[in-house]
């Protein structure tokens, strides 16, 4: 890849990118943001000519599944069985199906795709028209079914590309597309470079944007100081929510332990969290905290190995492990690294003994040594990263965990407008900021801007931009005009200022449902839709309708000296008397045009029950044929007739992950109709059981309904809290015996102490303390840095 980084600070090694005795032209990826990707192919384009600038076609084979669907189609397979057929299919192709002795394939399958191949063998050695359509499938497997263009890859020739390679053109570029696909395209003799937009870059730029707005500073990623010791802060805590590389919940629990002190950590464990040689994280940080002594395999090696504590974990390492030791060129020892990370057994056969020639004469290392340390080095070169991508990665990370920490308002805006098409991900950085104590405030057509922005007081504020139905055309014009003419006092000033064929009716109604126009002080939501009979206007019909006749009579009054004032002076409609919607119905229409509550949820009353005791609903389909208990807030419930005349029920439930519909039937309905009210909330038990008359499909059996204020009292029992060893002195403990003598009750506390470098956990339940669970509880405890807590 192609960075910013200085290699020499970082010990980079150029051979690793190109050297005299590599054969092949090097990868040659470079990350922009999103909007600059584009601006670079462009500049490609306008320097190099159109027709010497490709993008590279990808050719979509034919999979065991899709073949399957392919030639049922052709040859009138139902589609039912057709489904059905192609669903048995384990993930494997169908010539290892069909080929493979069945001995081989046990020891690489799961008893369960062992009996689904044994099925298919025997639908196949029949004579119905499935086994026409496995026969004919098998055949076409691996064929090629369609084109693409390859999502970054962008191919640079010296002359006209036609003079070198095929291309053609496609309705989804602009650009000529190449014939041959990647692996074919170099041996053509072509340049080719991965141009990627990454998000990340966007994030960055987005919030060095607001910061210089709301603080009037100028941020350059390349000028932050890595020694910012607030970031580290964030690091040792594990609050990586939303950061580059480092936000996984695996990741945060090695960092908390870690405690990243040094650039150099996060580098080091950027290459270690892989599957590979994540097995050495345990050892790197025990090292770090000198738990366990520091070894290096050979005491020439250390320049290079004190920062990892003596652990190889950068291909880089390998390399010069063969350069210093046994007087490898850098080029020879990539050919070295590369023939041990594809294990080629007689190409390091043939290098082991030049190794141990080499070490003999440069440095008089025996033989046995010199062989203990290649077996080292196999053994690492078979995990060990590249640490000129994991030093990329990690000062890019730390740019973000920088803007987090410093900046957290305007950085978490940036990352919540880059996911607005992505409403789990927006949910879940939402809690983050909540979890951050930020305050995340509703759309405001005086507040707000297109997108997600950030005030002075450090409150985040919804973009307009993420209400269905209002369109980014409209979304402009308000805000456009906001800032040339100053704040709309009220909906008729609105709708007097703005272009009404932009900002339509409909705009305006899902502005209202938002909460866009809470703003305008003195009227509730249902005000604006409320009509005194079936011939009344609402208020915001009548509004739409006065601001289209106020620009009218403005064109036609234009030469009268007192036209405007005349105009201007009309006064506001008068708004109907109504009672306000109830809080679920205000919730329900707020999600309808946003996506998500944005005021609050209808469970956050009972977020304690419903995080301590259930199951999401959204993934009961995961919990087969196990017991789980589950809540929601009713949604959707009717009452139906089976076939035989006999009444069952259907209703939805929601809670924070999404929605189920449920059913009950016989005994069971007659005994829990009661409670599928629209609006009530419930908590249920109930047995994932495989659906009537389905092969596949698992559905929740309830055992149990009951309203969910009443389970607080009857099944929490306690609260765990988990802390680590580091976090524990005296102002810990002061703090923690103020949150508890604060919220006395009658819930067990219990502490479990955890040493995370050893691996070691010590629990114990308080005698002095009873506590009681509740919301308040939870946040003081969240106060306190580094606890971790768990209910029941």
């Amino acid at each position: 890849g192609i960075t910013n980084i200085d290699p020499i600070k970082y010990s980079l090694l150029f051979e690793r990118f190109l050297n005299p005795e590599r054969v092949s032209m090097p990868d040659i990826d470079i990350d922009f943001d999103d909007e600059g990707r584009q601006k670079v192919i462009d500049y490609v384009v306008d320097k190099y000519g159109k027709n010497q600038v490709a993008q590279i076609i990808t050719y979509g084979k034919m999979a065991a599944k899709m073949a399957v669907r392919d030639v049922s189609r052709v040859l009138d397979l139902p589609l039912s069985e057709a489904d059905k057929l192609a669903k048995s299919i384990p993930s494997i192709s169908l010539h290892q199906i069909f080929n493979t002795e069945l001995n081989v394939l046990k020891s690489n399958i799961s008893p369960e795709e062992m009996e689904a191949v044994k099925k298919l063998r025997e639908i196949k050695s029949g004579k119905k028209l499935e086994s026409d359509v496995l026969k004919q499938a098998e055949l076409l497997e691996g064929s090629i079914r369609n084109t693409g263009i390859h999502a970054a890859g962008i191919i640079i020739a010296p002359d006209d590309l036609t003079e070198y390679i095929p291309v053609c053109t496609s309705k989804d570029s602009d650009l000529l597309i190449t014939q041959f696909e990647g692996k074919s395209i170099e041996s053509a003799g072509m340049l080719k470079m991965d141009f990627l937009g990454l998000k990340t870059l966007t994030i960055i730029k987005g919030a060095i944007a607001l910061i210089k707005r709301n603080h009037n500073v100028e941020i350059d990623p390349d000028e932050i100081p890595l020694d910012d010791t607030t970031t580290f802060a964030l690091y040792q805590d594990g609050a990586t929510v939303g950061t580059f590389q480092f936000e996984s919940a695996g990741m945060q629990k090695h960092l908390i332990t870690l405690k990243p002190t040094d650039i150099e950590d996060l580098i080091a464990m950027n290459a270690l969290y892989r599957p590979g040689p994540m097995q050495f994280i345990d050892k790197f940080i025990k090292r770090k905290h000198g738990k366990e002594k520091v070894e290096y395999p050979h005491e020439l090696l250390k320049p290079i190995l004190e920062n990892t504590y003596g652990i190889m974990v950068y291909q880089e390492q390998i390399m010069q492990t063969a350069q210093i030791l046994a007087g490898y060129s850098l080029g020879e020892a990539d050919l070295l690294r590369r023939a041990m990370g594809k294990k080629k057994m007689d190409v390091m056969q043939e290098q082991r003994a030049i190794f141990i020639k080499g070490a003999k004469d440069k440095h008089d290392i025996d033989e046995k040594k010199s062989s203990e340390i290649f077996d080292i080095m196999i053994k690492f070169a078979e995990y060990g990263f590249n640490r000129s991508h994991s030093a990329a990665y990690s000062l890019v990370a730390f740019q973000t965990a920088y803007l987090k920490a410093n900046y957290p308002s305007e950085y978490m805006a940036s990352v919540l407008t880059n996911n607005m098409n992505n409403l789990d991900k927006l949910e879940f950085f939402l809690k983050e900021c909540q979890r951050m104590k930020l305050s995340v405030l509703g759309p405001d057509v005086n507040q707000s801007d297109i997108f997600f922005n950030s005030n002075a007081e450090g409150a985040l504020r919804f973009g307009l931009n993420g209400i269905k139905g209002v369109g980014e055309n409209a979304v402009m014009a308000i805000v456009e005009e906001r800032l040339q003419g100053g704040p709309y006092k009220n909906l008729l000033g609105l709708t007097k200022r703005i272009n009404l064929r932009t900002v339509n009716k409909r705009c305006i109604e899902n502005l209202v449902l938002a909460g866009a126009m809470d703003c305008f002080e003195g009227y509730h939501r249902a005000q604006y839709f409320h009509k005194k009979d079936e011939q009344d206007l609402s208020i915001i019909e009548k509004s739409v309708k006065l601001g289209n006749k106020l620009k009218n009579d403005r064109l036609s009054m234009a030469q009268s000296l007192f036209g405007d004032s005349i105009v201007d002076d009309i006064q506001e409609p008068e708004f109907p008397q109504c009672e306000p919607w109830v809080d679920i119905e205000l919730l329900s229409k707020e999600k309808e045009v946003v996506g998500i509550y944005l005021s609050g949820h209808p469970l956050d009353e009972y977020r304690i029950e419903v995080d301590a005791l259930c199951k999401p609903v959204a993934d009961i389909q995961r919990y087969r044929n196990k017991d789980i208990s589950v809540a929601g807030i009713v949604t959707a419930s009717q009452e139906r007739m089976t076939k035989r005349g006999k009444r069952f029920g259907l209703f939805t439930i929601e809670d924070y992950s999404g929605s189920s519909q449920l059913a009950l039937f016989g005994e069971d309905y007659l005994k829990f109709r009661h409670f599928l009210v629209i609006g009530e909330i419930l908590f249920m038990k109930g047995n994932v059981q495989l659906r009537f008359k389905s092969e596949d499909q698992y559905e929740l059996k309830i055992y149990t309904m009951q309203l969910i204020n009443g389970v607080r009292e009857e099944l929490l029992k306690n609260i765990s809290l988990d802390v680590p060893l580091t976090k524990v002195d005296n102002s810990f403990i002061d703090a923690l015996r103020n949150v508890c003598e604060a919220h006395k009750g009658k819930h067990q506390l219990l502490l479990n102490i955890i040493d995370g470098i050893e691996k070691m956990k010590v629990e114990t339940r308080s005698k002095k303390y009873m506590v009681n669970i509740s919301k308040d509880l939870l946040e003081d405890l969240e106060d306190i840095k580094g606890i971790r807590y768990r209910v029941n």
